[in-house]
């Protein structure tokens, strides 16, 4: 199993559950729950659950995947251009139900990928992806929330 992988089914729960629930984030405007809800949403698009066009001409995609690819992490306070400046409203009733729903979604992902090895799918900003592709964009993701939240690892 990838290592990257293995985070999301072992490491990345156990870390979400040291963030204290009521912790403010070092940037940004999501809450603890509103982050994991988030990572849910960008893993869904991962698997095809959630669809989204390009957002930016190929080129642009080019430039922006070649960052993506790379060992650099996104900086805080960096934009998503499909989110709003206010946090979406909650969907879970709870901080519980929310790291529930983010772990099925993990599983999801990767019995999609199980199934469909040699499928691309597409991300918004960084074009179509393999599935090495997505756990690598996932596990920046996941990082870059994680350090929002003080875990740095």
């Amino acid at each position: 199993m990838p290592d990257k992988e293995n985070f999301f089914i072992s490491d990345y729960p156990l870390l979400l559950d040291k963030i204290s629930p009521d912790k403010n984030p070092d940037w940004g405007v999501l809450s603890l729950q509103g982050m994991i809800e988030h990572m849910t949403d960008s893993i869904g698009v991962a698997w095809k659950r959630i669809q989204q066009p390009q957002q930016y001409s190929d080129e642009i995609t080019a430039k922006s995947k070649a960052f993506m690819l790379s060992e650099k992490p996104f900086k805080p306070g960096t934009k998503n251009s499909l989110m709003s400046e206010a946090p979406a409203a909650l969907r879970c009733p709870d901080l519980s139900a929310a790291k529930r729903e983010l772990i099925s979604e993990i599983q999801n992902f990767i019995e999609f990928w199980k199934k469909n090895p040699n499928e691309k799918v597409i991300n918004p900003f960084f074009g179509n992806l393999n599935y090495e592709e997505w756990l690598h964009l996932l596990h920046k993701h996941a990082f870059h929330h994680l350090k929002q939240f003080g875990i740095e690892l």
